[in-house]
């Protein structure tokens, strides 16, 4: 009977994580897409703001346009909270073995922090890359009439790789023509060169963002690596989110804490003795912490956004191992993943980060107590 009310109970928390989790997520979705485009659509000599973009998607998809790959953040970040706070109470529950009160120090909250974060890294970039590249195409013009004649014109390679994808057949009839000026006995040497991967795009370009959306057109043409394309600086930006983000939050418990044993007589000895806080005093402290880590990390959630928003085929990736590619920048860029193009592009959007991160962490937190005070009673 004990064992059938502790799963109920994992259960019922589980739901109403999950749940607080989707609702901060919906909540906030807009000001992501709005920051995310920031990032992947600025130039050092092209300034974009929240106007612009919200006029684009509006234009292009409509207002819809601006929750574009929800669904997939969603499941990230179901699956990235559940990877970041599991690992935390984890962690603490090793530092805290063998205390009287279960205090946690803000140095040994700030690693654990920051080992959470590396872990919630690993299992949401995936997810994320695929709702950034859902973003990008809802601000993004797509021509969806495709003529019948380029239809049957399309490579059978290039439809392997790109399904749907119909590439500028007036420049790559013309690359063809310049690089098939010699006499030979081949029967069909002009559609043997425009096999070649190189020449799907007719001329020498990748395909862009938005034609390579899905997670089967980005294992087929990049593969199932690029998946975890970003993952240095998401790491980076995930490890110094979790340690910034729960070394504040115990700060801030604790200086609510000893706010509240301050009028208590006899004074408590453990902070169990104190009491539960309000939960909208906790909700508080959250939102902070989270505006706090956001703006901390924002640098290399620029570099990561900007990261995934490049289409690396496999056979570029191919020959940067064999000619041993070297990765441009200095040290610290290159252990990070920042490119040395983005150094003055790396705050664009914070405002908008912090925004959408201390409201989704006040949300959640919020929402996770609500729920669990409606679900479970005298809770």
């Amino acid at each position: 009977m004990d064992e059938l009310l502790q799963n109920h109970l994992f259960a019922t928390h589980a739901v109403a994580a999950s749940g607080s989790v989707i609702f901060g997520t919906a909540l906030t979705y807009p000001l992501d897409t709005i920051k995310s485009l920031i990032q992947v659509g600025s130039a050092s000599g092209k300034q974009l703001n929240a106007s612009k973009v919200i006029n684009r998607v509006r234009a292009l998809s409509g207002y819809s346009g601006l929750y574009s790959g929800f669904e997939w953040l969603a499941w990230g970040r179901i699956f990235g909270m559940a990877a970041r706070f599991g690992t935390y109470e984890v962690l603490t529950a090793f530092y805290k073995d063998g205390r009287e009160d279960n205090f946690v120090h803000l140095s040994e909250a700030l690693m654990a922090g920051m080992a959470a974060g590396a872990v919630e890294s690993l299992t949401s970039t995936p997810f994320e890359l695929i709702k950034l590249r859902a973003q990008v195409t809802s601000a993004s013009r797509i021509s969806r009439a495709t003529p019948g004649t380029e239809k049957k014109a399309v490579m059978p390679v290039i439809s392997r790789l790109l399904r749907g994808f119909t590439p500028d057949m007036k420049a790559l009839n013309n690359a063809v023509g310049m690089l098939s000026i010699l006499n030979s006995k081949h029967p069909n040497m002009v559609g043997a060169i425009q096999e070649y991967p190189w020449m799907m795009t007719g001329s020498g370009r990748p395909p862009s963002v938005y034609d390579v959306r899905r997670p089967s057109e980005i294992i087929s043409l990049e593969g199932g690596g690029a998946l975890w394309r970003g993952l240095r600086s998401g790491v980076a930006r995930d490890s110094v989110f979790g340690g910034i983000f729960f070394s504040t939050w115990e700060c801030l418990h604790q200086i609510m804490l000893n706010w509240k044993a301050a009028g208590m007589n006899p004074p408590p000895r453990h902070d169990e003795e104190i009491g539960p806080l309000s939960p909208l005093a906790v909700s508080l402290a959250a939102g902070f912490s989270g505006s706090v880590a956001a703006a901390a990390s924002h640098g290399f959630d620029t570099a990561k956004s900007r990261s995934q928003c490049s289409v690396l085929p496999k056979f570029i990736s191919m020959e940067r191992k064999l000619l041993k590619w070297k990765t441009p920048g200095k040290r610290f860029e290159k252990l990070t993943g920042i490119h040395p193009a983005d150094r003055n592009l790396l705050f664009r959007g914070i405002w908008l980060r912090m925004a959408r991160s201390g409201i989704a962490s006040f949300a959640i937190v919020g929402s996770y107590y609500f729920s669990i005070t409606c679900l479970i009673p005298g809770n």
